[in-house]
Order: C-alpha cells, then structure tokens, then sequence
C-alpha cells in the first residue's frame, strides 16, 4: 500500500510541477492598534513581517474590548472612520485597495476580517481565516492566534487559480481516492473488531454471572413475596427471565462462532454488542432479584441490599455541590437553592428510612415508596435547575430549544441495565442523575457554541450607513 500511495504522489508532484510559481510578498506595512492590550509586539510584528503573500499587501491588526453583543464590523469601521481615514476608499464605500485588516475582541469574543475590494475573498474563505485563529483564541493565546489568522489569510488572499483548493484537491481526488478509499476501508474494519472483541469479552463476563447464579436466580425469585407491590413487580420481570437467557445462549453461540478476523465487519459488531447487552442486562437483573428476596423477606445481607437501593440516590446528593460549583451553573438561584434544601434533607431520612428498616418501624415496601417519591421529586428539582441553567446560558429562543434537545437526549440515553429494583419496578421512567446532567448540559453548552462560532455576521450595524465593504466576524 506504501509503495502504491507513494507512486501516486510522485505522480501528482509531476502534474503540479509545471505551474508558474507564485510572487512571495511580504507585508508593505504592518499597523497594529492593540487597544485590548491583549498582544505581545515583539513576538507579532516579526512574526507578521515574514509572512509571504501573493500580492503587496498592507496589513492592519486591530484589538478592543467589546461585549459579546457588539457587532464587530461596526465597532471596527467606526475605529477606522475616526483614527484611520486611510483605510477606506476616497468614495467612503469600501475598504482601501491593498487593504488587510484583522480584528479581535478578547472580552466579547469576536473575530473579523476586512478586505479591499482588489484583496477580498469570498465569506466562505473569510471564515476559514476566522477559523485558524478560533483554537488559540479560546485559549487565550491572543498573539499566536492572530499570526495563525493572518498567515491563512495570506493563503487565500489573490490565491492564483492553480493554487487554488478545487483545482489541486481535483488532482488529488482524482488521484488519491482509491488510495484514501482503502486506507479508510481498512481502519474501519481494524476500529470493529477492536470494538468487537471487547463487546465480546464484556458479554462474556456478565454471561457467565449469569450462568454461575442460575440456580440461585430461581431460588431467590421463588421466595419473594406475591403480596408485595414492588415484589409483584419485580416478579413480572423474571417471567421472562428464562426466555432472556435462551435467547442470550443463542447469541453467545452465534458469538464465538465468529472468528476474530469476522469481527472485523460491521454487522457482527452489532451482533456482538446485542449480546453484551443482552448478558448485561441479565446480569443486573439476577442482582435485583437477589437483593429484592433480601429485602422484602429481611433475609441474611438485608442492609447490604438496601445500600444498594439508595446508592444512585446518595451519588446524586453528594455530587449537587460540585454541580453548584461551577460558574455557569447558576449556584446562586432559586432552584440551586432548592437544591441543597432537598440534599440536607434527603441525607436526613436515608439514615431515618435505614433506623426504620432495622427497627422493623418501616415496612420494605414503604421503604421504597418513599425512595421512589425522593428519586422523583429530585428529578423534578434537577429539570427545574435545567431550566434555570439554559436560561443563563442562550441568548435566543433558538438556542435554549437546542440546549433542551441536548439535555433531554443525554436522560434518555442515561439509562442502562437496570440495577434496583425500582429501576426494574418502572423501567419505562428514567430517573435523572447528575452524571446525565453534566453530560447534557456540557453537550448542549458545545452545541451552543458552535452554532455561534459558525455565525457570521457581514452587516456593519445602524452606523455603517451605506458602506459595503468586503468583510464579516463570527464568534469564538
């Protein structure tokens, strides 16, 4: 494959080779207006100052400290009309021939890029530019991220046609495809069977609890009292338990009748990963079973299966504090501060419903309908403190809908083999945890800022008047 993809290249180099070189120009002048304070002159001006473009250009950097409802292109005209004349056309109308500027808001988080009309570019190719600079930006690498700009803005500005990215990415296509196509082709296949010898293997161990524990399995479910809710319930779920492990046996066959190098296809990979799930889902329901004939009958290891009852709940609780903590998260609210009323509270009667199970004062079956209502009224708080979080967070309707998209996939998809016995008793309800919180609102919160990153607004605002000169910002 090496030698394949090296002739390849050798070949393109050939076809490349003729075409006329390009003119290496290096910056004509170079103003910098770092009103942000944010760059370190002595890195950038050197840096800019060997920077080749194709025509002789001017380039002018341009720094301030905005808000993030600032429209940047009016704030960078506006600056330009006052301290700079010379940056625009005699008409007033356009940007000066010649004309680069780069621009930067560090507080509100915009970047833009102005163009003459003999240097402008296409918004597309202006975002590309806006783009380079976005990594460094978000970290705060104010100059390495405006070098990055500008030198992609020297690789596209006058960017001669053979230069260009349809012209040499048709070469390549045409050349390389069947190269890219197999390399793909086989990181895949080397990705699914990865993937699928560790679905096996954790198939394999849930299975095999299974199978040590069957007999048990069947003793403990015989046991379990009819007349309780939960117990009745439970119960429901183990009629089907015998049907689930011949179906799981059927699939470990099919399994291990594979051979590694079968793994390597991605319909097996789904065959693999339905197994693991399958024996996974049975391993956690035998524990439930086992835990609920404890329980209900306050058999040998009771209190042991209680802890694991109230563990997802207790995990909860412990971790609104690390939520609150976090500056977007809103600690300061109402509904953070319901919150923490309903922790201290709730710690309180675990250790009240655990006195009352060893008493014998508070029936197995109370015990649990008061987790039950606990585990909902938290996810009633929880989705309430959602609300308050996406609230702060967008700034359009638009964008709350997306972050409530986001938070509400990361509960569906929150839920796995079923561990407790509530989770067996309603295992159509999902109940929300912190874990899924996290993981919706971080999802939702990148969403977010995609969608602003990839914004870009070309408009120069209320003051701009009738000046259309080539140019846009988007944020970072």
């Amino acid at each position: 494959m090496r030698r394949v993809l090296g002739s390849l290249l050798l070949a393109l180099a050939a076809l490349l080779g003729p075409a006329p070189a390009a003119l290496a120009e290096t910056p004509t002048d170079i103003v910098v207006e770092d009103n942000a304070g944010v760059l370190d002159r002595k890195t950038l001006l050197p840096a800019v100052e060997s920077i080749d473009f194709y025509e002789p250009t001017k380039v002018a950097v341009y720094t301030y400290r905005g808000s993030r409802s600032d429209n940047l292109n009016e704030q960078v005209l506006r600056f330009a009309r006052a301290e700079h004349p010379e940056w625009i056309s005699a008409d007033g109308q356009k940007w000066a021939d010649g004309l680069f500027i780069f621009a930067l808001d560090p507080v509100g988080r915009h970047v833009g890029t102005y163009l003459g009309e003999d240097r402008k570019v296409s918004t597309e190719a202006q975002q590309d530019i806006q783009d380079a600079a976005k990594d460094l930006f978000r970290d705060a690498q104010w100059t390495d991220g405006t070098i990055a700009g500008i030198q992609r803005g020297a690789e596209l500005i006058n960017r001669p046609w053979y230069r260009s990215g349809f012209f040499i990415g048709s070469l390549w296509v045409a050349g390389v495809a069947a190269v890219a196509g197999l390399g793909s082709w086989l990181a895949v296949r080397r990705r699914n069977q990865v993937r699928g010898l560790r679905e096996r293997e954790r198939g394999d161990r849930s299975y095999a609890n299974v199978t040590m524990d069957l007999d048990a399995t069947e003793v403990n479910a015989r046991v379990i009292p009819t007349t309780s809710k939960y117990g009745a319930l439970v119960l429901e779920r183990y009629r089907t338990f015998m049907t689930a492990y011949s179906a799981a046996s059927k699939l470990n066959g099919q399994v291990h009748a594979m051979s590694n190098r079968a793994l390597a296809a991605g319909r097996n990979v789904k065959v693999v990963r339905q197994y693991a799930d399958a024996a996974a889902e049975l391993d956690a329901l035998d524990d439930v079973i086992a835990d609920t004939n404890a329980l209900l009958n306050r058999a040998a290891g009771w209190a042991k299966a209680w802890d694991r009852q109230v563990a997802p709940l207790r995990a909860d609780l412990d971790g609104i504090g690390e939520l609150l903590d976090k500056p977007e998260a809103r600690g300061n609210s109402a509904t953070a501060a319901a919150l923490l009323s309903f922790r201290d509270t709730t710690r309180r009667q675990l250790d009240e419903w655990a006195a009352g199970l060893g008493a014998g004062s508070l029936a197995p079956d109370a015990a649990l309908d008061q987790l039950e209502q606990a585990r909902r009224d938290f996810n009633d708080l929880l989705r309430n403190h959602s609300q308050t979080v996406i609230e702060g967070y967008a700034k359009t309707q638009k964008e709350a809908e997306l972050m409530r998209k986001d938070m509400d996939d990361s509960l569906q998809g929150s839920r796995g083999p079923r561990s407790t016995i509530l989770d067996t008793a309603y295992p159509s309800y999902a109940f929300y945890s912190i874990v899924a919180f996290n993981s919706g609102f971080s999802s939702a919160q990148g969403s977010v800022d995609s969608s602003r990153s990839d914004a870009s607004t070309t408009g120069y605002g209320s003051s701009g008047g009738s000046f259309s000169g080539s140019g846009s910002s988007s944020s970072f």
